[in-house]
């Protein structure tokens, strides 16, 4: 099924913050490990994991609307120097997907793509449970 470009760009948008969140919260995982903070450390580790969930439902309907997954690119990585720095860095970068699927939410509604939409509210809702 071919997809409206704009669609696949906002698509592409959201693979570049979740690639980022991937690797962000993967680097925060090690950095509290080797720092002692077991907890925070695995919570860390189980939040990369879901970021590429979050990634590879977004490479599946990209290439479902004939588009190609940009998986060179990825949101900058803002990486905490201490636990207070870490969580900042993490709730920074929530803040930004939220900004990103609200957006990207209202244009897939405005174009009728709204297997895509209810994708974006997915991401939206996690995002939010993250915020909180």
């Amino acid at each position: 099924m071919k997809g409206e470009p704009q669609i696949i760009e906002r698509l592409n948008e959201a693979l570049f913050l979740e690639l980022g969140a991937v690797n962000q919260y993967w680097v925060h995982f090690r950095l509290l490990e080797d720092w002692g903070y077991a907890k925070l450390a695995k919570k860390e580790r189980a939040e990369s994991i879901e970021e590429m969930h979050h990634a590879d439902k977004l490479v599946a309907r990209i290439i479902f609307l004939e588009g190609h997954p940009n998986l060179q690119s990825v949101a900058p990585l803002r990486i905490g120097q201490n636990v207070k720095e870490v969580l900042e860095s993490d709730l920074a970068g929530e803040y930004d997907a939220r900004t990103a699927y609200k957006r990207s939410r209202e244009i897939c509604e405005e174009a009728g793509d709204y297997v895509t939409m209810k994708l974006f509210e997915e991401l939206l809702a996690d995002e939010e449970s993250h915020i909180d």
